[in-house]
Parts: structure tokens; sequence; C-alpha cells
């Protein structure tokens, strides 16, 4: 990787991405750089993620993400927008913004998708849950269905708390998502050379 331009990747999200109860080197973002530097990716993943965070916050903290100038961010919010039974068209409208801004600014987004509990009740996780890909699809994004996919009410694979990834869970994320990212990484660092 000597001589080679570092891709910059920010993850902007929650604690899902902050890495809430982990170690920092335990944290999302440090396990996704680890992973793809393995698979021979000169990239750097910066992590963008602050606990408690909706997609208003990452919306109003967007331009403190892109002082990093990444070259891919990879939007990972909207739990605690559920967790919180905040409208689903108030997260959409967010993200929606998010990813309009990252394209106005030239910056490649990843959509990571989240779904709500069910029992929200149809009337609230139906438009929820559909959001992101309707959002990945306007937009013509990358997009990785849930985030959580394959870790979510796994007890073996989360906190006590059943909601955040144990460093287990994390390295399950990662192995899932890796693909997905490891695509657009390379595509993006074929466009910067």
């Amino acid at each position: 990787m000597a001589g080679q331009e570092t891709l910059r990747l920010a993850v902007l999200g929650d604690s899902l991405t902050a890495g809430y109860g982990l170690a920092p080197e335990e944290a999302f973002p440090a396990r996704l750089e680890k992973a793809l530097r393995e698979q021979g990716c000169a990239v750097r993943v910066i992590n963008a993620g602050v606990s408690g965070d909706t997609s208003a916050g990452g919306l109003a903290r967007l331009e403190w993400t892109l002082a990093d100038e990444p070259h891919i961010v990879l939007v990972n919010l909207g739990g605690n927008d559920t967790l919180r039974g905040l409208a689903p068209e108030h997260t959409r409208a967010n993200l929606d913004a998010i990813l309009t801004r990252l394209r106005e600014r030239g910056v490649q987004p990843i959509l990571a998708g989240m779904r709500a509990p069910r029992n929200f009740g149809r009337d609230y996780y139906i438009p929820f849950d559909a959001l992101y890909p309707s959002l990945a699809e306007k937009h013509d994004v990358p997009f990785y269905p849930f985030f959580l996919e394959g870790v979510a009410g796994v007890p073996e694979l989360n906190l006590p708390d059943g909601i955040h990834p144990n460093a287990q869970g994390v390295e399950e994320i990662v192995r899932r998502i890796l693909l997905v990212v490891k695509d657009v990484v390379t595509q993006e660092k074929a466009a910067i050379e």
C-alpha cells in the first residue's frame, strides 16, 4: 500500500458506530478498517459516530464529518429515531438531506438500513422499514438493508442491554457488510487514481 493515496471512509452514525460499551479498537469503524486492509484496501475509516444521535443529529453534524474530506460516507442512522418513536417521515427527510448533500459535495454515500421494533405496530414499522430502500433507489446509492443483520436478537452477539453489539457482534456485522463496502472502496479508489 506504500505510495498509494489512502482512501478516507467516514461512518456517520450513532452508538452502533461509536462503539458503545466497547474499546475503541473494537468499534465498527476500527474493525471495518482492519477487515478492508486485510483485503488489500488502502483505507482509513473515520468514526463519526455519536451515541444517542438521531438522523436529525447526523444531519446537523454532517459538515463536521465532511471536514475530514472523506471520499465515502457510510450513513448508519435511524436506530435512535425508531427507539424514540420519531415519525418515519422525519427520518426520511433527514436521511434524504444527508444523501443529497453528500452527492452535492462529490462524496460517495453508502446507506445502511435499520428496522423498527415490531411492537411499534404495522402503521409505524412498515413505513419506517420502507424508507431505506426507497432512499437508496432515489439516490442510486449502494445499500445494505439492515445494519444489524444476523446480530439483532442474538444474545451472545450483544451487550447485556440487548441493543448494542458486543465485540463478536461487531465482527459479524463487518463480515456481512464487507462485500458491499469493499466494492464501493474499490470503485472509488479507481476513480481517484
